[in-house]
């Protein structure tokens, strides 16, 4: 080899080192400052991410189930019907839910707490006709946006309430009793006329819960259903009306 040709052969091995580092280093740069620093993160939390689809798969079922039930009953609904309705398979229905009766239960029971959940505001201090003018307009508003829950819960009680007396001997019944105190307190104390309390709550009951269980009935006959905002305020200020002038003091 000719000595000047040994020289450059040297000079572009010494090179070359260099230029696969300065290469590779511009890569590893950019690669690094494309990729997160996962370092600084804190570690994922597995429970948290799978307890949102859980709440909303139960919830799913619960709402699924719902529908049906008011529309076709305990009997008349299959756990099939629930499931694909509610867009989970049988399986994993069955993994929330025992059975259908438990199903149905557990619907039952999420009712009577939306349904006796205004009833539990009632106390002796407050002003009897604002609370029950409230209530009415409350128990109204549950007839507007659950008229299947209203029509699930007749349904049952039209049945006997097979599944859900204990629930009604129990809780129903104790509440009723608690409210019933505070509304003779009112009539003892001359704010309220002599009523029954009993009656009283269930006239408000049957008011209110009329508009949701025939609502067929009420659009039929008005052509307007509790979903139009100056029907619902119409509806609101006339039982607002009848009751509260009913039970004023003379």
């Amino acid at each position: 080899m000719h000595p000047n040709q040994a020289c450059v052969y040297r000079g572009l091995a010494s090179m070359q080192p260099a230029c696969q580092f300065d290469h590779m280093d511009k890569y590893r740069v950019a690669a690094e400052t494309r990729r997160p620093n996962t370092r600084d993160r804190p570690p994922p939390v597995t429970r948290k991410k799978t307890a949102a689809p859980v709440a909303d798969k139960r919830t799913a079922v619960l709402h699924a189930a719902l529908g049906l039930f008011s529309r076709y009953g305990l009997h008349g609904t299959s756990v099939d019907q629930v499931a694909a309705r509610a867009g989970v398979s049988k399986s994993n229905l069955l993994y929330y839910f025992v059975n259908k009766e438990e199903l149905y239960v557990c619907v039952l029971r999420d009712l009577l707490q939306v349904w006796l959940a205004p009833l539990r505001e009632f106390s002796a201090e407050q002003d009897p006709q604002r609370v029950i003018g409230d209530y009415i307009r409350r128990k109204l508003a549950v007839s507007r946006d659950s008229p299947d829950a209203s029509r699930l819960f007749c349904l049952e009680i039209i049945q006997g309430a097979p599944l859900l007396r204990d629930e009604l001997g129990r809780e129903l019944r104790d509440l009723v009793e608690q409210k019933s105190a505070v509304i003779r307190a009112w009539v003892d104390a001359g704010r309220l006329a002599p009523v029954d309390p009993q009656h009283l709550l269930f006239m408000l009951w049957a008011t209110t819960q009329h508009y949701a269980d025939f609502a067929v009935q009420v659009e039929a006959l008005t052509g307007q259903t509790l979903a139009n905002p100056a029907f619902f305020e119409q509806t609101v200020a006339n039982v607002q009306a009848v009751v509260l002038r009913g039970v004023a003091p003379r």
